[in-house]
């Protein structure tokens, strides 16, 4: 859960039903069918050159004898599938339906007596081929069914190749390692890394990019010792070292770093609960932004700092291209976003983590203190303490906390913050930015404000609150008519420690005249009408183009290069990942058909050089995904073979059917498993 998801949930495209997006569906389509179309067609040419019989030529599955077209020609049937989930090429004595694997070797099987001599036993298998029809696969030698088995492969990867060349060629849009948030309490944020850090190296990896950086902390090896990040601050020449041990939590490792941002505002330019969203808005996608609160800014860090500093009404002035390409100065006024309460103060728990050379490490503040007063005032309510202490920022402040049940005073010389902090995920702790230290907050009620919703609803002081359900709205994109209702729910334990992301959901979510559904420890529900109050939330909505950088290929010979990197770590990263899996990454985070229409529609969305490069990773993917020696794939074909040729004889097909079997329902349970992850049936978060 996070602001990812967030986006998710309220600004779904609806891509599928919007003509105007038809020409990207058009594009995802092709090149999916483009992928699938190469790995069968390596297939058929060298089944074709070693004189096998194609019967079929299949995009898709003509599943029940269901297809969309087909034509014949020659002595192959050309068509489309109605299941859109792959593709095959049928060849005589080649059967991988393991209930027509053992009519299909009696059809192939032709008693040549003079040859012979003797009829085959049904269901031997022959170690003599000649008894076969002379057209069918299976009376090939061992190396030609090899080379017929792995020529898909191989197309996919010369596919792979193909296309990352004329991408590099034509300029690949790329994010940069510049760092655009840090999620609290994560590696990252504890190491001191903040918004416009620029990463140069990465281990042995220089000038990366932001993929790799996320390649080389979710499959990476010996994420014990931690990875090494060599770091450039802005203004500064000199380069500094962190080294950032991954937290293994979740569906995979992470240091807690998101991807940078640009001063130009996306379409639409605000999230549609932020103050001013909406068709009418001042902000116009494509208006940069120059200065915020009259200071002005050059990177979108500069905007996150000064938004922060100023979470109350302000100015913020852009400059906007104007139709006859001319550009104007406006300044408009932003006005602050009251901050949504539901009149609960929660119980604050202990310090999860410090920031290294923070104020707070400075004073000597250690992780498990519980904070319980800031220059002389009690904690108070979490949700607004980073508002409330920024009058006291670049001031020191007495701090007193809890340390083995022993009160201390410490004296901490609060910072200005340099971003907003929120926490993007579940489970993770509250920044408080002015000090460098990231709290706690329990699902334990620690007093109601009276008169407040909370009080009316009956809930009291010392209750735990154990699940939340937020209603939503999701918004079609210049449409405000256009409003699909829908409901994010969250859960709270001792190990989900889930209100500050619940806090956020509160404001990025919620509408006017809704009730927050909150579920009790002792089984009562109660409705809860969120209110606005005095305080502010430093957020205002803002949405912002992605930083990327063009890498274009200056000659044939460096596209080459840069295409032949490009399809090795494609390749490699699978196995990597594969590797991972069960141990490193969670099988939750496998994707289905569904997750890979999702990304391709993305990348395609961006440009066809970012389709180009997904369909390359695909192509790859596949490659690697059909070689494994699973029964039914080109890899479990290749392990049948080899074993063919060190004992010089098939293996029995009894025993080639019962594997087919077996791999026909492997393969028929991780559809089901990753259609599951795909539909959110399965929950991806533990």
């Amino acid at each position: 859960m996070g602001m990812h998801l967030i986006e998710t949930n309220l600004f779904a495209a609806h891509w599928l039903t919007d003509w105007h997006n038809w020409g990207i569906i058009a594009q995802v389509a092709l090149g999916l069918g483009m992928v699938i179309f190469v790995h069968e067609l390596g297939h058929f040419l060298v089944a074709k050159a070693c004189g096998v019989k194609c019967e079929k030529f299949y995009l898709g599955f003509d599943i029940f004898g269901l297809k969309l077209a087909k034509f014949r020609w020659g002595e192959t049937e050309y068509g489309i599938g109605l299941l859109p989930l792959g593709g095959y090429v049928k060849m005589l004595g080649q059967e991988d339906n393991p209930a027509k694997a053992a009519e299909e070797f009696e059809r192939a099987r032709v008693a040549r007596e003079a040859a012979s001599g003797d009829t085959l036993p049904e269901g031997e298998a022959a170690a003599d081929t000649s008894v076969f029809d002379p057209r069918s696969y299976l009376a090939k030698s061992v190396p030609k069914r090899m080379a017929i088995i792995s020529a898909g492969v191989i197309m996919n990867v010369l596919f792979a190749f193909v296309v990352a060349f004329i991408a590099y060629d034509r300029g690949v849009k790329e994010a940069p390692c510049v760092v655009g948030s840090v999620i609290p309490g994560d590696p990252a944020w504890q190491a001191g890394l903040r918004p416009g850090d620029d990463i140069v190296q990465i281990r042995d990896i220089e000038n990366p990019r932001f993929r790799d950086l996320k390649s080389r902390v979710v499959l990476g090896s010996n994420l014990d010792q931690g990875v090494k990040f060599y770091v450039r601050r802005p203004g500064e020449t000199e380069t500094r070292l962190f080294t950032l041990f991954p937290v293994k939590t979740g569906l995979a490792p992470r240091v807690g770093i998101q991807s940078a941002s640009t001063r130009t505002l996306a379409n639409p330019p605000l999230r549609s609960t932020a103050p001013l969203a909406g068709k009418d808005s001042p902000f116009k996608a494509g208006d940069v932004v120059e200065s915020v609160a009259g200071v002005p800014v050059e990177t979108n860090a500069d905007i996150q700092k000064q938004l922060a500093m100023h979470p109350g009404p302000t100015t913020v002035t852009v400059l906007r291209k104007l139709d006859n390409d001319a550009t104007e100065q406006l300044p408009i006024d932003l006005p602050g976003r009251p901050l949504k309460r539901l009149g609960l103060v929660m119980q604050t728990g202990p310090i999860i983590s410090v920031q290294d050379e923070s104020p707070a490490a400075k004073a000597g503040l250690q992780k498990g203190d519980i904070l319980e007063s800031i220059a002389g005032e009690p904690l108070g309510d979490p949700e607004t303490l980073n508002v409330r202490l920024l009058a006291k920022a670049a001031q020191t402040v007495p701090v007193t906390i809890k340390r083995d049940d022993k009160s201390l005073e410490l004296n901490v010389a609060l910072r200005e913050p340099y971003a907003i902090e929120l926490p993007m995920i579940e489970r993770e702790p509250l920044a408080i930015s002015t000090m460098g230290a990231a709290i706690e907050v329990t699902n334990r009620v620690a007093s109601v404000l009276p008169g407040g919703p909370a009080e009316k609803a009956g809930i009291k002081a010392g209750e735990e609150i154990v699940e939340a359900k937020i209603p939503t709205r999701k918004i079609k994109e210049g449409d405000d008519n256009d409003i699909k209702n829908d409901e994010i729910s969250i859960s709270f334990a001792a190990d989900k420690p889930n209100w500050p992301v619940f806090a956020l959901l509160l404001q990025e979510a919620t509408f006017a005249d809704t009730s927050v559904e909150l579920k009790l420890a002792d089984g009562r529900s109660v409705k809860v009408e969120p209110v606005t109050t005095d305080d502010w939330f430093a957020d205002r909505g803002f949405r912002f183009e992605p930083l990327q950088v063009e890498r274009r290929a200056g000659s044939m010979g460096e596209a080459v290069k840069l295409a032949t990197t490009e399809t090795i770590e494609s390749v490699t990263q699978v196995y990597q990942f594969l590797s991972k899996i069960g141990t490193q990454i969670s099988v939750k985070g496998m994707s289905g058909p569904l997750g890979i229409l999702g990304v391709a529609h993305s990348s395609a969305s961006r440009g066809l050089s970012d389709l180009l490069i997904f369909l390359g990773m695909l192509s790859a993917n596949l490659a690697v995904l059909n070689f494994l020696p699973i029964p039914l794939l080109d890899g479990g074909h290749m392990v049948f073979l080899i074993l063919e040729g060190l004992r010089g004889k098939p293996v029995s097909e009894r025993i080639v059917v019962a594997f087919h079997y077996a791999g026909f329902l492997f393969i028929i349970c991780l559809m089901g498993f990753v259609f599951l992850l795909d539909l959110n049936l399965i929950p991806r978060t533990p």
